[in-house]
């Protein structure tokens, strides 16, 4: 039986065990962002489940609810939630406006000069998040939004 369990786990190394898949598993919730131009998600974890939702925006957050496998179950900005594999997601933290129009501001506080306004669903590239702003930078377009006026990776 032990000749037989070490063949099966050598063969399954051969075939291709990413090292994804190798990978320890992360603590979930986690934060992930879309990587592709186009996503499916699915209602189960398998290609062979049919597509709920197609997304069409790279750098979208989602935050990650469950692993299973090379599958994730994420959750958008909007409470949906499905699978997606995990070649379709990044660790690149992003973030969503939230707020009907948020400043991007020239330093992390309220008294500081508005650089450029963002409209509800603009996404942008997180950093440098404390005190309750991040560094959010839009194609280039860079400032600081209040943690309140979005969704994503710094919550």
């Amino acid at each position: 039986m032990k000749l037989y369990l070490l063949g099966g786990y050598i063969a399954a190394s051969l075939l291709g065990a990413t090292p994804a898949a190798a990978a320890p598993a992360r603590p979930v919730p986690y934060w992930a962002s879309i990587s592709e131009d186009e996503a499916r998600m699915r209602v189960g974890p398998s290609l062979d489940y049919p597509s709920n939702w197609i997304y069409r925006r790279r750098d979208l957050p989602v935050k990650v609810v469950q692993v299973l496998g090379l599958w994730r179950k994420v959750e958008d900005s909007d409470g949906t939630q499905g699978w997606m594999h995990v070649r379709l997601l990044s660790d690149t933290k992003t973030g969503v406006v939230t707020a009907p129009v948020a400043p991007l501001r020239e330093s992390p506080s309220d008294g500081s000069r508005a650089l450029f306004r963002a409209e509800k669903g603009v996404v942008g590239r997180l950093s440098s998040c404390s005190s309750g702003w991040c560094a959010f930078d839009v194609r280039g377009q860079r400032g600081f939004i209040r943690i309140g006026d979005m969704w994503g990776g710094a919550q």
